[in-house]
């Protein structure tokens, strides 16, 4: 990747209460995320911020899209 096509990440120090997520995820599911910032043309972590600050939400504060179910189905074998 040339200097012109890295991620956009935020000037340093700009952040004003940076914490590390420290959550495990698919790989899969990490990659894909990568790529999706990497198609927009910034960071990872700069692509959750506008995330959580722009999704929209339902009058229960849950995403419109998540499914409307009890809870998600994440095969725990």
């Amino acid at each position: 990747m040339t200097a012109s096509m890295a991620p956009r990440r935020l000037p340093r120090g700009t952040r004003k209460d940076p914490v590390s997520l420290g959550y495990a995820v698919e790989r899969k599911n990490k990659q894909r995320w990568e790529q999706i910032a990497k198609n927009c043309g910034v960071s990872s972590a700069a692509l959750f911020d506008v995330m959580v600050e722009t999704v929209e939400l339902d009058a229960n504060g849950r995403p419109v899209w998540f499914p409307d179910t009890e809870g998600l189905p994440i095969d725990t074998a």
